[in-house]
């Protein structure tokens, strides 16, 4: 029986929502994060099942005392996004890639009996083919998801009949979370409706595969309860809304029902475009999100007409890369 959980960036933008999740679901939860974007779990009145570690991933002996016991690892820390793995790539390396494939073999030595990876969507690279399915070969683009290929591989080498591994492909994950992120699309693209009354889009016709924040965090509470002969040495999509940035743009725009928002549209030079089909999750799994982008359109807009996202356009904590340029700054990374 599944009881005890290990979730790493447990403190980020998905793990806020998950971790509360599995709490109320009875599991007991150990949260391994750096705490760079502060403390979310204060809101939290019963912690009686909850761990708290705050070290880094690359603490190698606090890793390995923190997998004392337990059951499951959902592995979410990494340095996210392309332009945060830029600005430090021996930082971004050491932790998306050399730390992670230290804490794979470090969990099966511990006994740990599932492990939850995530990867990302962009490792199939730029896509020609109108399904981008899980058999299609990865073309990575950045560093960033070169890594996150790399990892599933080393991930994936370790299944047995012991060891349960299981590679899940979010899309680009959207709606409000207590660790919220601004460098996401429909995120950004939302907030600068609120607070500008303006959208600027570059470029437009990119597509973005999108994943509700429940959807993709109630995904991780389930695959705790799947049979392990089920997800064992499986890789799934997950993100069902495939949308140009114009349609996303537009979608904002639609749903926060102000007429007066004006969306501008500027050249870029970079005109990647991702798509993904989740098709098999569907046949696999019966996954299936229940909540949409105007769903994470609405509860952003709800947020932050509640005060939830104070000084949304200018605080550093909400945007990746600011908050890791401040660190460096410090000499803390």
């Amino acid at each position: 029986m599944i009881r005890n959980v290990l979730v790493t960036g447990g403190a980020g933008y998905v793990g806020a929502v998950l971790v509360p999740k599995l709490l109320r679901a009875g599991f007991l939860v150990t949260v391994f994060d750096t705490y760079w974007y502060g403390d979310v779990f204060n809101g939290i009145i019963d912690q009686s099942h909850l761990k708290q570690i705050k070290a880094d991933l690359r603490d190698y002996p606090v890793i390995k005392q923190a997998l004392t016991d337990i059951d499951v690892v959902i592995h979410l820390a990494c340095i996210s996004n392309d332009p945060s793995f830029e600005l430090n790539q021996n930082l971004g390396k050491s932790i998306n890639y050399d730390a992670t494939i230290q804490l794979f073999d470090s969990a099966q030595k511990a006994g740990v009996r599932r492990f939850i990876y995530a990867s990302t969507s962009s490792v199939y690279g730029i896509k020609k083919e109108s399904e981008v399915t899980e058999d299609l070969t990865l073309e990575p683009l950045t560093d960033y998801s070169k890594y996150k290929a790399l990892s599933e591989l080393e991930l994936l080498k370790k299944s047995s009949e012991n060891f349960t591994t299981l590679v899940v492909r979010p899309a680009t994950v959207c709606g409000y979370s207590p660790r919220l992120r601004l460098d996401l699309t429909v995120n950004i693209l939302t907030l600068h409706a609120l607070v500008n009354n303006q959208i600027t889009v570059f470029g437009g016709s990119q597509l973005r595969p999108n994943i509700h924040i429940e959807d993709i965090t109630d995904l991780y509470v389930k695959t705790l309860k799947f049979p392990d002969k089920q997800i064992n040495g499986k890789i799934f999509n997950v993100g069902y809304e495939n949308h140009s940035l114009q349609d996303i743009a537009e979608l904002v725009k639609k749903t926060l029902a102000d007429p007066s928002i004006t969306i501008i549209t500027k050249p870029t030079s970079d005109l990647r475009s991702y798509k993904i089909s989740s098709a098999k999750i569907k046949q696999e799994l019966g996954f299936m999100p229940i909540h949409t982008i105007a769903d994470a359109i609405q509860d952003l807009q709800t947020a932050y007409r509640t005060g939830k996202i104070p000084d949304a356009l200018t605080d550093d904590r909400y945007y990746n890369i600011k908050t890791m340029k401040k660190l460096a700054a410090k000499s803390t990374l």
